[in-house]
Protein backbone atom coordinates (compact mmCIF):
# COMPACT_ATOMS: atom_id res chain seq x y z
CA UNK A 1 0.00 0.00 0.00
CA UNK A 2 1.28 3.37 -0.55
CA UNK A 3 1.60 6.60 1.67
CA UNK A 4 -1.31 8.21 1.37
CA UNK A 5 -0.06 11.54 2.99
CA UNK A 6 2.83 13.53 4.15
CA UNK A 7 2.78 16.45 6.67
CA UNK A 8 4.66 18.30 8.88
CA UNK A 9 3.68 17.45 12.52
CA UNK A 10 5.08 20.56 14.24
CA UNK A 11 7.28 18.96 16.47
CA UNK A 12 11.20 21.01 16.47
CA UNK A 13 13.88 18.66 15.93
CA UNK A 14 17.67 19.79 15.65
CA UNK A 15 17.59 20.24 11.84
CA UNK A 16 13.88 21.81 11.70
CA UNK A 17 10.26 19.97 11.27
CA UNK A 18 9.96 16.48 10.80
CA UNK A 19 8.18 14.93 7.93
CA UNK A 20 5.53 12.58 9.05
CA UNK A 21 4.22 9.90 5.98
CA UNK A 22 0.92 8.20 7.14
CA UNK A 23 0.52 4.72 5.51
CA UNK A 24 -2.23 2.29 5.16
CA UNK A 25 -5.00 1.37 6.54
CA UNK A 26 -5.20 -2.22 5.89
CA UNK A 27 -8.06 -4.49 6.83
CA UNK A 28 -11.82 -3.51 6.95
CA UNK A 29 -14.36 -0.73 6.74
CA UNK A 30 -16.14 -1.53 10.11
CA UNK A 31 -16.03 0.20 13.56
CA UNK A 32 -15.16 3.68 13.83
CA UNK A 33 -11.95 5.27 13.24
CA UNK A 34 -9.35 6.09 15.70
CA UNK A 35 -5.92 7.94 15.67
CA UNK A 36 -3.32 7.86 18.32
CA UNK A 37 -1.95 10.81 16.94
CA UNK A 38 1.84 11.65 16.12
CA UNK A 39 4.82 11.12 18.87
CA UNK A 40 8.72 10.87 18.97
CA UNK A 41 8.28 6.78 19.40
CA UNK A 42 7.10 4.03 20.60
CA UNK A 43 7.69 3.00 23.93
CA UNK A 44 5.48 -0.11 24.74
CA UNK A 45 3.00 -1.93 22.95
CA UNK A 46 0.27 -4.32 24.56
CA UNK A 47 -1.53 -6.83 22.30
CA UNK A 48 -4.46 -8.79 23.30
CA UNK A 49 -5.77 -11.70 20.76
CA UNK A 50 -7.26 -14.84 20.15
CA UNK A 51 -8.62 -15.88 16.79
CA UNK A 52 -8.07 -12.17 15.66
CA UNK A 53 -6.38 -8.99 16.99
CA UNK A 54 -8.73 -7.64 19.94
CA UNK A 55 -7.48 -4.58 21.09
CA UNK A 56 -4.19 -2.54 20.92
CA UNK A 57 -2.90 -0.22 23.78
CA UNK A 58 0.52 1.82 22.52
CA UNK A 59 2.53 3.47 25.35
CA UNK A 60 4.60 6.25 23.21
CA UNK A 61 7.24 8.69 24.28
CA UNK A 62 6.10 12.35 24.54
CA UNK A 63 8.88 14.87 24.55
CA UNK A 64 11.41 12.09 26.84
CA UNK A 65 8.29 10.55 28.84
CA UNK A 66 6.01 7.69 28.75
CA UNK A 67 2.64 8.55 26.96
CA UNK A 68 -0.25 5.77 27.41
CA UNK A 69 -2.87 5.89 24.65
CA UNK A 70 -6.62 4.82 24.73
CA UNK A 71 -7.11 0.99 24.16
CA UNK A 72 -8.23 0.93 20.51
CA UNK A 73 -10.24 -2.10 20.05
CA UNK A 74 -12.88 -4.51 22.16
CA UNK A 75 -12.92 -6.49 25.19
CA UNK A 76 -12.50 -9.86 23.84
CA UNK A 77 -9.61 -12.06 23.37
CA UNK A 78 -7.62 -14.87 25.31
CA UNK A 79 -4.07 -13.95 25.27
CA UNK A 80 -2.23 -10.81 25.91
CA UNK A 81 1.25 -9.79 24.65
CA UNK A 82 3.58 -7.04 25.82
CA UNK A 83 6.34 -5.72 24.01
CA UNK A 84 8.88 -3.59 25.47
CA UNK A 85 11.35 -1.86 23.30
CA UNK A 86 14.06 -0.51 24.35
CA UNK A 87 13.62 2.56 23.51
CA UNK A 88 15.35 5.03 21.72
CA UNK A 89 17.60 2.77 20.70
CA UNK A 90 14.75 -0.08 19.70
CA UNK A 91 11.81 1.03 17.21
CA UNK A 92 9.85 -0.28 14.96
CA UNK A 93 10.11 -0.93 11.42
CA UNK A 94 7.73 -3.51 9.74
CA UNK A 95 4.69 -4.74 10.58
CA UNK A 96 3.31 -7.70 8.73
CA UNK A 97 -0.18 -8.88 9.60
CA UNK A 98 -3.52 -10.52 7.92
CA UNK A 99 -6.87 -9.55 7.57
CA UNK A 100 -10.43 -11.18 6.88
CA UNK A 101 -13.74 -12.03 7.99
CA UNK A 102 -14.30 -14.33 11.09
CA UNK A 103 -17.90 -15.17 10.09
CA UNK A 104 -19.39 -15.82 6.52
CA UNK A 105 -20.22 -12.50 5.50
CA UNK A 106 -18.72 -10.46 7.91
CA UNK A 107 -16.61 -7.87 7.54
CA UNK A 108 -12.85 -7.88 7.24
CA UNK A 109 -10.93 -7.40 10.63
CA UNK A 110 -7.23 -7.79 11.74
CA UNK A 111 -6.83 -11.60 12.30
CA UNK A 112 -2.56 -10.98 13.16
CA UNK A 113 -0.38 -8.87 13.71
CA UNK A 114 3.95 -9.42 13.67
CA UNK A 115 6.17 -6.36 14.86
CA UNK A 116 9.80 -6.23 14.05
CA UNK A 117 12.26 -3.63 15.38
CA UNK A 118 15.22 -2.99 14.64
CA UNK A 119 16.74 -5.63 17.04
CA UNK A 120 13.61 -7.81 17.81
CA UNK A 121 10.53 -9.77 16.27
CA UNK A 122 7.61 -10.04 18.20
CA UNK A 123 4.96 -12.46 17.64
CA UNK A 124 2.61 -13.02 15.42
CA UNK A 125 -0.24 -12.30 16.91
CA UNK A 126 -3.51 -14.17 16.40
CA UNK A 127 -4.30 -15.91 13.59
CA UNK A 128 -2.49 -16.24 9.98
CA UNK A 129 -6.10 -16.45 8.05
CA UNK A 130 -6.63 -13.86 4.84
CA UNK A 131 -5.20 -11.67 2.81
CA UNK A 132 -1.33 -10.43 3.94
CA UNK A 133 -0.11 -7.59 3.91
CA UNK A 134 3.25 -6.13 4.83
CA UNK A 135 5.01 -2.69 5.83
CA UNK A 136 8.51 -2.21 6.17
CA UNK A 137 10.10 1.00 6.77
CA UNK A 138 13.49 1.86 4.58
CA UNK A 139 14.99 4.12 7.02
CA UNK A 140 12.08 4.88 8.96
CA UNK A 141 10.06 3.95 12.47
CA UNK A 142 6.65 3.82 13.47
CA UNK A 143 5.67 6.85 15.90
CA UNK A 144 2.09 6.65 15.80
CA UNK A 145 -0.80 4.02 15.04
CA UNK A 146 -4.18 4.84 13.51
CA UNK A 147 -7.33 2.64 11.56
CA UNK A 148 -10.88 1.69 12.83
CA UNK A 149 -12.30 -0.10 15.68
CA UNK A 150 -14.98 -1.53 17.71
CA UNK A 151 -15.11 -5.21 18.78
CA UNK A 152 -12.04 -5.71 17.26
CA UNK A 153 -9.05 -4.12 15.51
CA UNK A 154 -10.79 -4.00 12.16
CA UNK A 155 -7.93 -1.89 10.28
CA UNK A 156 -4.65 -0.48 11.39
CA UNK A 157 -2.56 2.28 9.55
CA UNK A 158 0.75 3.87 10.89
CA UNK A 159 2.27 7.59 11.34
CA UNK A 160 5.85 7.30 10.05
CA UNK A 161 8.96 9.37 10.45
CA UNK A 162 12.86 8.90 9.47
CA UNK A 163 14.53 7.00 11.78
CA UNK A 164 17.21 8.25 14.06
CA UNK A 165 20.41 9.40 12.84
CA UNK A 166 22.99 7.65 15.32
CA UNK A 167 25.76 9.49 16.39
CA UNK A 168 28.59 7.71 14.57
CA UNK A 169 26.51 7.87 11.21
CA UNK A 170 26.25 12.03 12.14
CA UNK A 171 30.37 12.41 12.48
CA UNK A 172 30.93 9.52 9.39
CA UNK A 173 28.32 12.28 7.26
CA UNK A 174 30.43 15.16 8.86
CA UNK A 175 33.80 14.00 7.43
CA UNK A 176 32.59 13.19 4.21
CA UNK A 177 31.55 16.19 3.77
CA UNK A 178 34.88 18.14 5.39
CA UNK A 179 36.69 15.75 2.52
CA UNK A 180 34.96 16.50 0.12
CA UNK A 181 35.72 20.07 0.35
CA UNK A 182 39.35 20.07 1.43
CA UNK A 183 42.40 19.89 -1.29
CA UNK A 184 45.98 19.02 -0.01
CA UNK A 185 47.72 21.54 -1.90
CA UNK A 186 48.25 22.57 -5.75
CA UNK A 187 48.67 19.96 -8.15
CA UNK A 188 51.81 19.81 -10.22
CA UNK A 189 51.88 18.85 -14.03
Amino acid sequence: MLPLNTKEDGKEQANGKRKIMEVGPWGGNGGTPWDDGIYNGVREITVVHGHCIDSITVVYDKNGKPFRAETCGGRGGTQTAEIKLEYPDEYIVSVTGHYGTMVYGGTPIIRSLKFQSNRRTFGPFGMDEGTPFTYTLDGGKIVGLKGRNGWYIDAIGFHVSPAPARLFDRVQKSFRRLGSSVTFGAQRN
